[in-house]
């Protein structure tokens, strides 16, 4: 054993080392990443690193055994076992789509939508709402009586852990899950899997390797679950009721297109996320 595993160690060399192995193991934001798994395993806010005198034995080696799984592309988020959303802290973990800060993007559409609309509890439906993190948004920033569901059954482990009381979280099939909602929803909202399968190999090393498939590819053009998706959500809404879905930033004509050719739905718009990239879909449930 080396004197530097058996010796306390100042917080800046341990970050100087793990930043030099991260950026070998061609990571972007090397220095970023040790700091974020330091202040994790100390239990402390990267801002207070600087107020730590020197990092112990125990600790140092808890720290460089992440700093390996890192340099193995391992998400940071599975590392720390945390992802932040909006103003929610999220459990997430191996098996769970981390959620991203586009999808933000879809939640304020909803809220937006429901601000103008006079329903004192509107009833919202999640469709594969993986760690929670739409469904769990929505029930904290808004008044809706929100139900979430989720098939893939170590997702829905973090679903659980993530969700607060009153939501209604199912494991399931999303095709034949709240049945008894049927045109009685107010919105249906909807991050599903949207990639082209063909495009693994340009994802990055950390997507491509850790997050599970059946979050992120939906057939060879990214859009089978879309298509799975605009007629459970016609069934679910009720009249004038909103769906909204994100998609991929190549679907900006296709996605809106296939709301269009079910033919229940109106007013049909494509949105911008904040990149200016095209994201989302909002659209009104036809009556009847």
């Amino acid at each position: 054993m080396s004197d530097d595993e058996t010796t306390a160690q100042r917080p800046s060399v341990l970050m100087h080392q793990a930043a030099t192995r991260l950026e070998a193991a061609g990571l972007p934001s090397a220095m970023v990443d040790a700091r974020t798994l330091l202040s994790h395993v100390l239990g402390v806010e990267p801002m207070a690193l600087a107020t730590v005198g020197e990092v112990s034995p125990d600790d140092a080696t808890r720290y460089r055994q992440l700093v390996l799984r890192r340099a193995k592309w391992e998400p940071l988020q599975y590392l720390t076992g945390v992802a932040f959303f909006r103003h929610e802290r999220l459990r997430v973990g191996a098996g769970v789509f981390i959620p991203r800060p586009e999808t933000e993007g879809l939640v304020q559409l909803v809220i937006d939508w429901l601000g103008g609309q006079a329903i004192p509890a509107p009833v919202v439906v999640d469709l594969g709402t993986g760690s929670g993190a739409i469904a769990k948004a929505l029930a904290h920033e808004t008044t809706a009586v929100v139900h979430a569901v989720e098939v893939s059954p170590e997702a829905m482990a973090y679903a659980r852990r993530n969700m607060p009381a009153g939501v209604d979280l199912r494991l399931g099939d999303w095709a034949n899950t709240f049945d008894e909602l049927d045109g009685g929803t107010d919105v249906v909202v909807s991050n599903p899997p949207y990639i082209p399968s063909g495009n693994h190999d340009g994802l990055p090393t950390d997507v491509a390797l850790f997050e599970p498939d059946q979050a992120l590819f939906a057939g060879p053009d990214g859009l089978a679950s879309i298509n799975e998706l605009v007629p459970i959500a016609a069934r679910l809404l009720r009249g004038g009721g909103l769906l909204a879905f994100e998609h991929d930033d190549t679907h900006g004509i296709l996605a809106p297109k296939l709301v269009a050719t079910d033919g229940r739905f109106e007013d049909i718009a494509d949105h911008q996320d904040l990149a200016g990239r095209a994201r989302y879909v909002t659209a009104l449930r036809l009556p009847g």
